[in-house]
């Protein structure tokens, strides 16, 4: 098996398009049942300058698993069970909701979420939170691409955003007078974080500051009782790529806030946010990453219930939208190779600010700033470019009241939904779920308890392979979509050499991969309903 695969990866490897000076041209490998679905893709890794914040060591893979050559004789995958356990699990976050009272109220009860790199450094980020301020959970997959600026930005910045958004005038105008007194502020987000995230600490100051500026400005608005939650996630979705922009045009205070800002920038990522406020569940995405409800019917059966679109060349609202957005004459340009002007997948995301700038913005900002070459800034100029703006980050909100029925929301990269149908992923969860269950110890003992009775039990539990199961259910789903054969089971080889192709050749196989998979409290929503 590991001579097979590694065959198969290296004659791929050496007949992968190079451009020279400026990325790979990598032919991603998406396994389909019994067929192989090979796409083009434009990698390239965002560098960050001396005494910036480097990404480098999150959620890499140990180096003595990575191979960082590709002759066949020095191409094994020597991975023991309890190894790849460990490399599966190292990005690993869960967090049960309590209220006050060590109960839960919250309609939300419980959520894990997990994250595997393809790319060096990863370029998925994450985010979860509880709003302080108003009412309500967020969570947050964003899928960044050309570096991780962008995403790791967006993943700091847009939950902010929105709960600023949700806020009353009176709430506004109490965190404005406390900053004009220089009190301290009320925080507006408690996060639930894994150790490993990273942050800009360099910016936090201007990101506040341009924060400020936006909840003025929604004072200044003047409207009562608000926004409501749909516009809330638009108005913070374009209002922070809005920022984005102008930030990498505004003069900065040295040249690493100025080398962070072009990075941002230039760079993209898509997002996906969900916001859930008892039994009211609101999901804004923008890309192509994407969100999935799973549904318990009746009859015991499981269903599975998009939230979102991917917004690509494969979506049809996508096409017609960008047609009534520019002249006929460029109807056949707008999507080339299945890509935005033959250069992006997803027709929606922050940043990319190349294809939003008209040439001569671009040219002013990239002439001023220092040695974008050494930045990683991909300076491009596709055919066709005549009327910008090709992208937009506005994005598509999805309305869903919660049911006792439904059970669970699946938010996730593309990497994940690229390896596994939505079908495929609920159908997992929801076997998760069921084993989970029989996992749990028995209320009921025979009396006398004794050291026999108690050996038996142990024994049916290995006997159940319940040793062997993750316990959170997001390494399960990145565990399946990269170790499935064609009969759905997990081949330990081929997950083994997954986990250790050369950093040059991961991309070619699988895209990082971020799951958060939140659970619904059925009683709290039943409650809801009784109450109402």
């Amino acid at each position: 098996m590991s001579r097979t695969v590694s065959s198969w990866i290296l004659s791929s490897a050496r007949n992968s398009s190079v451009l020279q000076g400026k990325g790979r041209l990598y032919s991603i490998c998406v396994p389909n049942r019994n067929k192989i679905k090979w796409k083009l893709v434009f990698s390239k890794t965002c560098l960050y300058p001396a005494g910036s914040c480097s990404l480098d060591n999150t959620f890499s893979l140990k180096k003595a698993f990575r191979h960082t050559s590709t002759e066949e004789e020095h191409f094994s995958f020597p991975l023991s069970p309890s190894q790849i356990n460990d490399l599966l699990r190292a990005g690993e976050l869960s967090h049960k909701i309590l209220d006050l009272n060590g109960k839960n109220a919250n309609s939300v009860l419980r959520f894990e979420s997990n994250q595997l790199a393809s790319n060096t450094p990863v370029e998925d980020r994450r985010s979860a939170a509880t709003c302080l301020q108003t009412k309500g959970m967020m969570f947050g997959v964003f899928d960044g691409h050309a570096g991780s600026a962008c995403a790791q930005a967006v993943s700091e910045r847009l939950l902010h955003y929105i709960a600023v958004s949700l806020m009353s005038r009176q709430t506004l105008e109490e965190i404005e007078l406390a900053v004009e007194c220089m009190k301290p502020v009320l925080p507006i987000l408690q996060w639930h974080k894994h150790p490993n995230d990273v942050e800009y600490r360099e910016r936090t100051s201007q990101y506040f500051e341009n924060l400020r500026v936006y909840w003025q400005h929604l004072l200044d608005l003047d409207t009562e009782p608000g926004l409501s939650l749909e516009e809330a996630m638009i108005c913070a979705f374009k209002r922070l790529d809005s920022d984005i922009s102008l930030e990498v045009q505004a003069p900065q205070e040295n040249e690493l806030m100025r080398n962070i800002a072009l990075q941002v920038a230039f760079s993209g990522a898509t997002a996906c946010v969900a916001h859930i406020d008892s039994v009211h569940l609101h999901v804004a995405n923008t890309g192509d990453c994407r969100a999935v409800l799973g549904v318990h019917e009746e009859d015991g059966t499981w269903s599975m219930l998009p939230l979102t679109r991917d917004h690509n060349a494969f979506d049809e609202f996508e096409i017609r939208r960008l047609k009534r957005e520019h002249p006929r004459s460029e109807e056949k340009t707008l999507f080339v190779n299945d890509r935005l002007l033959g250069i992006l997948m997803p027709s929606r995301a922050f940043g990319d600010v190349q294809l939003k700038w008209s040439k001569e913005l671009q040219h002013s900002v990239l002439e001023n700033s220092c040695d974008v070459e050494a930045l990683n800034i991909y300076q491009y100029v596709p055919p066709n470019y005549h009327t910008p703006p090709y992208l937009t980050a506005e994005p598509e909100v999805t309305y869903h009241k919660l049911r006792s029925k439904d059970k669970f929301l699946v938010i996730a990269s593309d990497g994940l939904w690229e390896m596994l149908s939505n079908e495929k992923v609920v159908k997992l969860v929801a076997e998760h779920l069921t084993e989970l269950h029989m996992q749990k110890p028995q209320l009921a003992f025979e009396k006398p308890v004794n050291l026999g009775y108690m050996h038996s039990l142990l024994l049916q539990r290995k006997n159940r392979g319940i040793a062997s199961l993750d316990q959170n259910i997001a390494t399960h789903l990145i565990r399946h979509a990269i170790g499935s054969n064609e009969y759905g089971e997990v081949d330990q080889e081929k997950l083994s050499a997954m986990l250790t192709l050369p950093e040059d050749l991961a991309r070619m196989y699988r895209d990082d991969i971020t799951v958060t998979v939140v659970y619904f409290n059925s009683e709290t929503v039943e409650n809801y309903y009784r109450n109402n």
